[in-house]
C-alpha cells in the first residue's frame, strides 16, 4: 500500500463536514446499477429453486417459516423473490408428487397387484445409491452398489418384459429355468418368469383359451396392461415436470423477462401471509439498519476476508494547534476519496471513458448501523423509518459502542453480482487514540448448478424426443421414493408452521442469508485477481482519507502511515524500543527507533496496533 496525498477539502459552513461532497471535475456519470430484484443472482438464485430442494426448504424455513427471524442484509439480490419462486417451486413439486403417487396407488388396485411387484427392483436401486455413502471401503461401497443397481435394473427390465408377453397372450417361456438370468431374480417374480400355468402367468391362456369366464379373462388382461403402461406413464409425468422447468427458464426466468417483475407468475401468489413476509422481508434486507444476532452479526456478506484493525496515538504537530477531531471528520474525509473511485482515468475522449467497464464505477457506498435484535417486543418494532435510522445512526457513529455500531459500507458487485466484495470500516477516537477497524467480506460465486440452470433448461427444449425419452425413463425408478420424501417435508413444513409458534416468539436476527446458502465458495483465479483489486484499491482510498483528516486536524501522520502499510497487507505491527517486529504475511518491515525516540514520534511507543 503507498502513500496518496489529496488536496484539503473543505467541510460545511455550519459545522462538522458532511460525508459527501463535490467533486472537482465532472467526470463520466456512474454505470447505473442493475435493480437487486432484476440482478443476474437473483435470477440463478430463482431458478436453483427449481433445481435443488434443499436449497429450496432452507430459503422457505428462514423466510417464510420462521417470521420471528429478521432478513439478513441481501447484497445484490431479492430474496424476496427468490422466496416467492421458492414457495412455487415447491407448490409445484407436490402437485407433480401427489400426482405420480396418486398413480401409483390407482395402479396397485386396478393391476391386482402386479404393480406393487415394481417396488422390489425400484428399492434394490435405491439401496445401491444408499450404498455410496456408507461408511465403508471405498472399493467395497462401489462393488457392493453396482451389484445392488444392476440387479435391480436386470429384475425390472425381466419383469417388464414378462408383463409385455403375458398382456399378449403368451406364455414367459423365454424366461423359464435355461434362461440366464432367471435364477438371479428375486422369488416374487417366479410366478411370471415360468412356465407352469400358476399365478399369474395363467392370466394369459385364461384370455385366449379361457377356464372361466370371458369377463374375469378381460378384467385379469387389463391389470396386465395397466402394470406393464406404469413405468410408461411415470416417464411421461418426470418429462412433464422436468419440461415445466424447461419452459419456466425460457419464459419467467429468462435473462429478457425476468426484469419484469410484475409478470413474474411467482410475485402474484395470492396468500396473506406470504405478501405480508414479502413487504416485511423488502424492507429489512436492502436498508442501512441491520438488525443481527450476536453469534453472527456480519450475516449475509459473506465470508470474512483478512479482517484487520489498528490504534495510533493521536500526537499533535509541533508546527499547529490540533483541532478537536470525530468519528464523522474522518468518515467525511473517506468517502469522496472511495466515490472519486467510479470516475475512469482520464482517457482520449469522454466517449471512450464512459465506455469503461471496470466494476468500481458501479461502487457503492453508505452508512450503515447495527443493532442486536433481543430486547425488541416484535419485529414490526424495529426502527426502519427514515427519522428512527437517522437518530441512531448519529447517535452511533460517535458513541463507539458495542452492540450499536456504525459502520462505512462500501460495495461492489462484480461479475452480474456473482463475486460481491463489501468492505465495513469503522473509525473511533477515545482517549488520544485514533482507532480503525476494516472488516472485508466476500460473497463467493454461485453453486454450478444453479450457473448451469439455463444450460440444462436449453439442452433439455432442444433434445430430440428419444433422448428425452431416455433421460425421464432412467429417472423414472426413483421417482416415487423422490415423491414420497417430497410430501413428507411439505408435510413437515405445514405441521411447523401450524405448531411451532414462530409467530408470537420474540424476534431474533437471521441464522442464513439466501445469498450464501446458493455459494460454492470456490472462485475462478480472474475472480480472486478482482477481488483482491477491490480490496487494496478501497483500503488504499480508506487510509488517504484517514491520513487526510488526521494532517488536516494537525497531528502527525507518519505513525500511521507506517503501520497501515503493514496492518492492511495481514501483518502484525509489534513495536517496542528496540525496534518493530512484523509478523505473519507481508512482514517486509524498514522501520527502527532507538531508546529514547524522536520527537516526531512521541509516544508512538504506546500504540497497539
Amino acid at each position: 500500500m503507498t502513500r496518496t496525498d489529496v488536496p484539503a477539502q473543505p467541510g460545511g459552513p455550519d459545522g462538522p463536514p458532511s460525508l459527501r461532497k463535490p467533486t472537482g471535475s465532472a467526470g463520466p456519470p456512474p454505470l447505473v446499477p442493475v435493480p437487486p430484484g432484476a440482478s443476474e443472482a437473483t435470477r440463478l438464485l430463482c431458478a436453483g429453486t427449481y433445481l435443488d430442494d434443499t436449497f429450496r426448504d432452507a430459503v422457505i424455513d428462514e423466510l417464510y417459516v420462521h417470521e420471528e427471524r429478521f432478513a439478513a442484509p441481501s447484497l445484490g439480490i431479492d430474496a424476496a423473490r427468490v422466496l416467492a419462486h421458492a414457495l412455487r417451486a415447491r407448490r409445484l413439486e407436490l402437485g407433480w408428487a401427489a400426482a405420480i403417487l396418486g398413480v401409483w396407488i390407482v395402479a396397485v388396485p386396478l393391476s391386482f397387484g402386479l404393480a406393487a411387484l415394481y417396488l422390489l427392483p425400484v428399492v434394490l436401486m435405491a439401496l445401491g445409491r444408499a450404498v455410496r455413502r456408507a461408511p465403508v471401503p471405498q472399493w467395497l461401497a462401489r462393488s457392493l452398489a453396482a451389484g445392488l443397481r444392476w440387479y435391480g435394473r436386470l429384475a425390472l427390465a425381466l419383469l417388464w418384459l414378462s408383463l409385455l408377453v403375458t398382456a399378449f397372450g403368451g406364455t414367459v417361456g423365454i424366461m423359464s429355468a435355461g434362461w440366464p438370468f432367471s435364477s438371479l431374480l428375486p422369488d416374487g417374480l417366479s410366478s411370471l418368469t415360468s412356465d407352469a400355468p400358476d399365478a399369474y402367468s395363467s392370466l394369459g391362456s385364461s384370455y385366449s383359451g379361457g377356464t372361466g369366464t370371458a369377463y374375469v379373462g378381460v378384467v385379469a388382461v387389463l391389470g396386465v396392461w395397466i402394470a406393464l403402461l406404469l413405468p410408461l406413464m411415470l416417464a411421461l409425468l418426470v418429462a412433464l415436470q422436468r419440461g415445466q422447468f424447461a419452459r419456466a427458464l425460457a419464459r419467467e426466468l429468462s435473462r429478457e423477462r425476468f426484469p419484469d417483475v410484475m409478470s413474474d407468475p411467482a410475485e402474484r401468489a395470492q396468500g396473506f401471509r406470504f405478501q405480508r413476509l414479502r413487504e416485511r422481508v423488502r424492507i429489512e434486507q436492502h436498508g442501512p439498519l441491520v438488525m443481527y444476532r450476536a453469534a453472527d452479526p456480519f450475516c449475509g456478506a459473506g465470508d470474512s476476508y483478512r479482517t484487520w484493525s489498528l490504534s495510533v496515538e493521536l500526537n499533535p504537530r509541533s508546527d499547529r494547534t490540533p483541532e478537536p477531531l470525530d468519528n464523522s471528520a474522518i468518515l467525511a474525509r473517506i468517502v469522496p476519496l472511495v466515490e472519486a473511485l467510479r470516475v475512469p482515468s482520464p482517457h482520449g475522449s469522454p466517449e471512450v471513458a464512459a465506455a469503461v467497464r471496470d466494476r468500481l464505477r458501479a461502487l457503492e457506498i453508505d452508512e450503515c448501523v447495527f443493532l442486536p435484535a433481543e430486547g425488541l417486543p416484535t419485529r414490526a418494532a424495529a426502527p426502519y423509518a427514515p427519522e428512527a435510522f437517522e437518530a441512531h445512526r448519529a447517535d452511533a457513529v460517535e458513541e463507539g459502542g458495542e452492540t450499536r455500531r456504525h459502520f462505512l459500507r462500501i460495495r461492489v458487485g462484480g461479475w452480474n453480482e456473482g463475486i460481491v466484495t463489501t468492505v465495513f470500516v469503522r473509525v473511533h477516537t477515545q482517549g488520544g487514540m485514533l482507532m480503525m477497524e476494516v472488516a472485508p467480506h466476500v460473497l463467493w460465486p454461485l453453486r454450478q448448478l444453479f450457473q448451469d440452470a439455463d444450460r440444462l433448461a436449453h439442452q433439455y427444449r432442444h433434445h430430440h424426443h428419444f433422448g428425452k425419452a431416455v433421460w425421464a425413463l432412467s429417472r423414472t425408478p426413483r421417482s416415487a421414493g423422490d415423491a414420497v420424501l417430497t410430501l413428507l417435508r411439505g408435510l413437515l413444513s405445514a405441521w411447523r408452521l401450524a405448531t411451532a409458534g414462530h409467530g408470537a416468539a420474540l424476534p431474533e436476527g437471521p441464522a442464513a442469508a439466501v445469498r450464501e446458502l446458493g455459494s460454492f465458495g470456490d472462485s475462478s483465479l480472474f475472480q480472486d485477481m478482482d477481488v483482491a483489486r477491490y480490496l487494496k484499491t478501497i483500503q488504499q482510498r480508506v487510509a488517504a482519507g484517514v491520513t487526510t483528516a488526521l494532517r488536516e486536524a494537525g497531528y502527525q501522520t507518519d505513525e500511521f502511515e507506517r503501520r497501515i502499510v503493514h496492518v492492511a497487507e495481514g501483518g502484525v505491527y509489534v513495536e517496542s524500543a528496540q525496534g518493530a517486529v512484523g509478523i505473519g504475511d507481508h512482514n517486509t518491515i524498514t522501520h527502527t527507533t532507538t531508546g529514547q525516540g524522536s520527537a516526531e514520534k512521541g509516544s508512538a511507543q504506546r500504540g497497539n496496533g
